[in-house]
């Protein structure tokens, strides 16, 4: 008997999403930092065992768009509400502000089963944790509640065997030595976007978008191109840096996760161009794959 399916991560930004996908994974699919919407685009990290194939998708943080960037990230959101088997909904703890009604009406409306994790359980108390059971029970009165800590793996072993026993029988929908839908090209881009959300503030980062143009193997090494595009000039000058010391940080940093990532040396090369406006721009949106 083999079982198969799609089990969408949700939940409001800086829960904890990615976070969980890369620890189910065993390795890192999804860029994470401490800034909200880090997550853009949609990703699949797919599980595999001998009678078991689990389509994780990871989305986007459930938000207010303010622009067009954002109406795309939400889009992948809404489309991730519409084909699962089952729904981890994610939700902090430590977060004080109102749930999101969004997501607990479409959750209560889908007939497929919800995990409802409550994620960074170690920084609350039990009699905290045992309020929040409660009152998650009286949001989503189908939902089976867990408690965890996706950064310190803390009753993430639980939650497979519990997907599991969710999924229905199907075969395999991926071969079963992939672990991603995404391509190299995607994975380096983000490794550099990820950088740059660690090491500029303010609005910087949000005005980012990187693109690889080229992606060659050669004899155990892989030359990269890569550009970071900007809104504006000022922007341009802030990524470089002062004699170019803050982009040579950005691919150093950049170079060292994808060695890991890849197994293989890499030769990285950065360029800043400025394409005004483009979060607003949906030729530009749909040219950096923003349907």
């Amino acid at each position: 008997m083999h079982k198969a399916g799609f089990v969408n991560i949700v939940g409001k930004p800086n829960a904890g999403k990615s976070t969980l996908l890369n620890q189910l994974m065993g390795e890192k699919l999804a860029i994470v930092t401490q800034k909200a919407q880090t997550t853009r685009h949609r990703i699949f990290g797919i599980y595999n065992e001998e009678d078991l194939q689990i389509v994780f998708s990871d989305t986007p943080g459930v938000l207010d768009p303010k622009y067009g960037l954002q109406e795309k990230m939400m889009d992948f959101v809404k489309d991730s509400l519409q084909d699962a088997d089952v729904f981890l909904f994610i939700v902090d703890v430590t977060d004080k502000a109102e749930p999101s009604e969004f997501l607990i009406d479409k959750l209560n409306k889908i007939p497929v089963p919800v995990l409802l994790l409550l994620n960074k359980v170690d920084q609350t108390n039990q009699e905290g944790l045992e309020k929040l059971v409660s009152d998650w029970h009286e949001r989503i009165p189908k939902a089976e509640i867990l408690p965890i800590s996706a950064l310190n793996a803390f009753n993430t072993d639980v939650i497979l065997p519990k997907l599991k026993s969710m999924l229905p029988e199907n075969p395999a929908y991926y071969d079963k030595d992939m672990y991603t839908d995404k391509p190299e090209r995607f994975f380096v881009n983000e490794a550099i976007r990820e950088k740059i959300l660690l090491n500029y503030e303010k609005e910087i980062p949000y005005s980012v978008e990187v693109v690889t143009e080229m992606f060659k193997e050669k004899e155990g090494i892989i030359f990269i191109d890569s550009i970071i595009y900007v809104e504006r000039d000022t922007q341009k000058g802030i990524i470089i840096g002062h004699k170019g010391e803050a982009i040579k940080k950005v691919g150093t940093e950049a170079r060292l996760d994808l060695e890991k990532f890849f197994a293989k040396k890499i030769h990285l090369n950065l360029f800043v161009k400025v394409k005004k406006d483009w979060r607003k721009n949906d030729r530009d949106l749909k040219n950096f794959g923003y349907r």
